[in-house]
């Protein structure tokens, strides 16, 4: 039932959010604002309190694949409600909220149960950072998929009512990368710190999320240094992030849906 509520909350709110940015609504539009960050801040806080009961253990995670994936869509909820104090913003955090509503659903999910881990701060700490780190790096494969929308949109002169869900073209595009350098950073720490604190990384299972981590960084590195050096936009742009994000998505849940579902092992 709470995964329902928050479902419905996170749906209703990003209705909100999309509805407030058409013109047909236009008139309504301050009052649908205020109601969706109403819902979104209920259904944030139920979210976080029975992720907090579902997650948190004495000294360590209860990381089933369903709770983790809650976990991010929570993070996705969050950053959605902050980018919806920019009008402009508001498409983009409805689709946040849609992806967030669908993740909270998948809380309690379990393909094998998952064991009860014990760890040190340090790993706890190395844990957190990667999940946030995913989290805010799956805001940038929406956003990316706006501006790819957006670009075929205007190329083929599509204009309709519609289009007031995108932001501009150039401030999606520089959202695009200010997520970027920011994600690319996150992810760099966390790959540190968990080759400095996770005990024999390389050899063990978790050797090929360490890989496509680091192919992930190698990817969002080269988009990042040919923004600035040759000044990338558009659909190259574009392309590169999302191949990069399927790096990232390979290494936190591809490897571990192998592993628990065709291998019968746990990732822990």
């Amino acid at each position: 039932m709470s995964e329902l509520t928050i479902f419905l909350l996170y749906l209703l709110a990003a209705a909100a959010f999309a509805s407030s940015r058409l013109p047909r609504f236009s008139v309504q539009g301050r009052a649908l604002f205020l109601m969706a960050c109403l819902l979104v801040a209920i259904g944030i806080s139920l979210h976080s309190n029975y992720l907090y009961g579902l997650i948190l253990i004495a000294d360590g995670f209860n990381l089933s694949l369903g709770n983790t994936v809650s976990m991010i869509g929570l993070e996705l909820a969050l950053i959605g409600l902050i980018a919806a104090i920019d009008p402009a913003l508001r498409g983009i955090s409805a689709g946040l909220l849609l992806l967030g509503a669908f993740a909270a659903v998948m809380t309690s999910f379990e393909i094998l149960p998952a064991p009860t881990m014990v760890l040190a701060w340090q790993v706890r700490a190395h844990i957190l950072i990667s999940l946030m780190s995913y989290g805010f790096l799956t805001v940038g494969a929406i956003v990316a998929v706006f501006a790819m929308v957006q670009e075929r949109r205007l190329q083929a002169r599509r204009i309709s009512a519609a289009n007031s869900l995108f932001a501009p073209l150039e401030t999606t595009e520089k959202l695009l990368f200010g997520i970027t350098a920011v994600g690319f950073a996150g992810l760099a720490l966390a790959i540190s710190s968990g080759m400095m604190f996770v005990d024999n990384l390389f050899a063990q299972h978790l050797a090929h999320k360490a890989v496509f981590s680091l192919l992930a960084l190698l990817v969002f590195g080269i988009l990042l240094a040919g923004r600035f050096f040759a000044g990338w936009r558009g659909t190259r742009a574009v392309k590169l992030y999302l191949a990069g994000f399927l790096l990232l998505f390979l290494a936190y849940f591809g490897v571990r849906l192998i592993l628990e579902q065709l291998l019968n092992r746990s990732w822990s």
